[in-house]
């Protein structure tokens, strides 16, 4: 962009006389144009070719204006300029040239193009040359065309080639200033509208298979569009023209400008090797760009992979100036602007939004560890972005993250916090943007804008991590049935942030040496749990789900689904029905993050197809799956044995497991079994050992007691008595009669919340139903007050009863309307017809009561007869 009053020289002319009447000018120009082909080839150097070709243009239409002014005469009020590209001295190989004929005013348009403008034009056309020639007066520049407002754009970096010195001072230092300071905010808001809609033609991301590096997001336009707001913010405040680069912010400015070097080699190579204008970064040019180091230091050759991650990194680069887009006020109708509208309710002490951008009113603020995570916290909850001068202070601050991570006690309660919000994926790619993720997680370094070279994989490995906790976090607002079946299973994961922790980190290991990725990811995994202080679960969880992600593809890809061989090998992997919802939710992330077309209607009804039927597996196989001393479980059993415990106390913790369901290892932790085995031996002092512990949202329950009549039933009515919804149970019991009872129930009249001392009251009312000291029948007769209220959603009740999922027992599946009580109802009519519970799980899922009950009386399953019976009661009593 040319200052007023410079570079009056005109272009430079050949050395050597030319007539545009022969071949000389043509020879002339393929002899130069091949000089400077040959330099790039040999340097590599892109800034060199376009600033070579943009001189060559010029002393071409430099010999074609004196050519023309020789047959004519000198032409008062007239000139060329160039616009676009060509302009700012930016002419690629193969790019358009774009020249502005500028009148003094009309009346001379005939004379002018017969004489000056179609000569010249046709002699460049015959040159070969893409020519796209603009006609208008003066006052036409200086107006707003709403219809073309790239024309406006182009004259930002128009700059004066030859003709009318005086009038092209008039254009430069008056007219123009007077259009940008005059139309300011309009040439800035559609500036940005006609980058948004170019953005969304790429998909808003600059992660494509085949990039386009002039026009895709991260590419050589959207660094344009970053140097004209900067241009039409400056000439709005001094009034001056001034060099765009000196105008970007500072801590993005060396980046994006050692970004764009890359890209102007990059445009180079791909207009010399197709001989057109063709921007597209093929994944054949990709490998022969990475062969000849285009772009890169020292124009050393590159693997495609590692030439492509540095591709995506200068992108990047690129991308993080589109901040500024934001930073342009919207347009908004007058009355929006008298009511404020704009102005967001979400603005708190430390931070102000308004149009969807976050600001901090004090700039060193984030170096507060809690201001920082309540920043991102905020844009996890409603999408918000960060202005440009929040980017700045956020990465200003991380020296001071940094130090407090080192001994930052409290970093998963707020990362935790993220990964649970609706746009975690939005504030993870903010972290990751200004480094801070990066900084926390050191991990997640390795897979910085890593490659994955082939026709499948769109995103790189970083980018990819984060949208598939964006493919899960999007379930609710996706509409197809089978999408709403995943968002089901999302809403009822009982610890959803590890799934999206394990989801982060899946993929790590691909950015570290070695031949199995899942190995690396498990290796490096060990540093987040240490940093985030996870607990024993949640370790496990986390460990299970990197460690099996690919399980769950393999088999729908290798195996047939409907042969129950297949399923049962895979439950056997899974365990238990929450690790089969989670393992089922990240293959689905995972797969649909590869590509858009990856998880296509079928693989996703094959998916579903297999969780089904393994999760049927599970519920119907519980009691057929036993562990036993005397069996081939002995030295798993051995393995479990805490250390330290003498000869005598390791015997009878094995005693204590035998029979117990497989599902009780899978379920409960090596602490919590161990727990478990403390109780069983406390019970010799009492009735029954009984923990009650508070979790986030519900209390949970842990009984160990003998087997007796009526058992689950006592201890479920005395549990609604009180007021509590039961909402999970799970109750198995071992070779000796030891049955150890596991229950979830919520405080709905926050008894327990208020006075935590009623916590022994309860338990000690337990005692006494169990023992038989309390008559639980005619206390809930007493004091269970069924609801009043209409229930809020319809559920049919459904009684499915099966005698050959289990070898032993009788599988009565119940589903019916969620209510206080319900548990109570089912287990009371197995009791008063004698039936033992053998196993029970019991689940609730919006509304819905789902139980799996595992029956039998004196031993056996139940007959037809006693089935029937059974049916006919629970139908009355539901």
């Amino acid at each position: 962009m040319e200052p007023a009053g410079k570079n009056r020289r005109g272009p430079r002319k050949p050395d050597m006389k030319l007539d545009s009447r022969n071949s000389s000018l043509l020879d002339f120009y393929a002899e130069e144009s091949a000089k400077i082909q040959k330099r790039f080839e040999e340097t590599g150097d892109g800034k060199a070719v376009v600033r070579d070709r943009t001189a060559l243009i010029d002393s071409v239409i430099g010999v074609l204006w004196n050519e023309v002014t020789a047959a004519n005469g000198p032409m008062e009020g007239f000139c060329i300029a160039a616009m676009g590209g060509y302009g700012r001295r930016g002419l690629f190989p193969y790019s358009d040239i774009d020249l502005l004929f500028l009148y003094e005013k009309d009346g001379k348009e005939d004379f002018l193009g017969k004489k000056a403008i179609a000569p010249l034009s046709q002699a460049l056309w015959d040159l070969h040359l893409r020519v796209s020639p603009t006609t208008r007066t003066l006052a036409e520049c200086g107006k707003l065309h709403r219809n073309n407002i790239e024309f406006n754009i182009s004259l930002l970096d128009c700059r004066y080639l030859c003709g009318d010195e005086e009038l092209y001072d008039r254009l430069r230092a008056r007219v123009l200033p007077g259009m940008v300071i005059r139309e300011s905010a309009t040439l800035m808001q559609e500036l940005t509208e006609l980058a948004s809609t170019r953005h969304r033609k790429y998909g808003e991301t600059i992660f494509h298979l085949e990039p386009n590096i002039k026009d895709g997001p991260g590419g050589l336009r959207d660094y344009q569009v970053a140097c004209w707001l900067a241009q039409i913010a400056e000439m709005k405040h001094s009034r001056e023209w001034k060099d765009p680069e000196p105008l970007l912010p500072l801590p993005l400015r060396g980046d994006a400008v050692n970004a764009i070097n890359f890209l102007d080699a990059v445009r180079c190579f791909l207009h010399y090797r197709q001989g057109r204008d063709l921007n597209v970064l093929t994944y054949e040019l990709q490998s022969e760009a990475a062969s000849k180091g285009i772009g890169l230091h020292g124009g050393h050759a590159a693997t495609p992979n590692d030439w492509m991650r540095s591709y995506f990194r200068q992108a990047r680069a690129i991308h993080r100036l589109t901040v500024l887009f934001d930073e342009v006020p919207r347009a908004k109708p007058i009355w929006m602007r008298w009511l404020g509208v704009g102005r967001s309710p979400l603005s708190t002490a430390d931070f102000s939004v308004v149009d969807d951008r976050i600001s901090l009113r004090q700039r060193e603020s984030v170096e507060d560890h809690r201001v920082m995570f309540r920043l991102f916290e905020l844009v996890a909850r409603h999408n918000l972005k960060l202005t440009a001068e929040t980017e700045n202070a956020v990465e200003a601050a991380l020296p001071r993250i940094e130090k407090w991570n080192s001994t930052g006690p409290d970093l998963w309660d707020y990362f935790r916090e993220i990964l649970l919000l609706p746009h975690a994926a939005s504030s993870l790619r903010a972290m990751h943007r200004v480094g801070l993720l990066a900084l926390l997680f050191k991990e997640f370094h390795a897979i910085d804008s890593l490659v994955i070279r082939d026709y499948y994989h769109r995103y790189t490995v970083d980018e990819h991590s984060l949208v598939t906790i964006e493919n899960l976090h999007s379930l609710p607002s996706r509409r197809n049935d089978m999408d709403r079946r995943f968002r089901d299973i999302l809403a009822s994961l009982e610890h959803p942030e590890l799934l999206y922790l394990a989801l982060l980190f899946h993929d790590v290991g691909k950015g570290m040496p070695g031949e199995s990725h899942v190995d690396g990811s498990l290796e490096a995994v060990k540093g987040v749990f240490e940093r985030l202080r996870i607990d024993t679960f949640g370790r496990e969880m986390v460990t299970f789900l990197i460690a099996n992600h690919l399980r769950m593809s393999a088999t729908l890809l290798r195996r047939d689904i409907f042969d129950p061989e297949a399923v049962h090998d895979f439950a056997r992997t899974v365990g238990t029905i929450e690790h089969l919802k989670m393992l089922a939710l990240f293959t689905y992330a995972d797969i649909k993050a590869v590509n858009p077309e990856a998880l296509t209607p079928w693989k996703a009804e094959m998916l579903w197809q297999l969780c089904a039927a393994t999760e049927n597996y599970l519920n119907r196989s519980v009691d057929d799956q036993r562990m036993y001393l005397a069996g081939e479980d002995a030295k798993q059993l051995e393995r479990l044995i805490p250390t330290g415990e003498d000869a005598i106390e390791a015997e009878r913790f094995k005693n204590f497991l035998d029979g117990f369901p497989r599902r009780y290892l899978l379920t409960h932790t090596s602490g919590e079994i161990s727990a478990h085995f403390r109780m069983c031996r406390r019970l010799g002092h009492s009735v029954a050992e009984i923990s009650i512990t508070k979790r986030d949202q519900y209390y949970e329950l842990i009984l160990v007691t003998k087997d007796r009549p009526f058992l689950f039933t006592k201890v479920v009515g005395t549990i609604s008595s009180w007021g509590m919804n039961i909402l999970k149970a799970d109750a198995c019991a071992n070779s000796n009669g030891i049955v150890l009872d596991a229950l979830r129930f919520s405080d709905r009249f926050q008894t327990l919340d208020h006075n935590p001392s009623e916590i022994v009251r309860l338990k000690q009312q337990l005692i006494a139903a169990i023992s038989g000291e309390l008559d639980v029948t005619a206390l809930m007769k007493r004091k269970f007050q069924p609801e009043k209220q209409p229930p809020k959603v319809s559920v049919e009740t459904r009684i499915h009863m099966d005698n050959e999922c289990s070898s032993h027992s009788t599988v009565v599946e119940i589903v019916a309307l969620d209510r206080p009580g319900l548990l109570y109802d089912i287990s009371s009519t197995f009791a008063e017809y004698s039936f033992n519970i053998e196993v029970g799980l019991i689940d609730t899922e919006g509304g819905t009561a789902t139980d799996v009950f595992y029956v039998t009386q004196n031993g056996a399953k139940l007959t037809p007869v006693r089935q029937h019976e059974l049916q006919a009661e629970l139908q009355a009593r539901l």
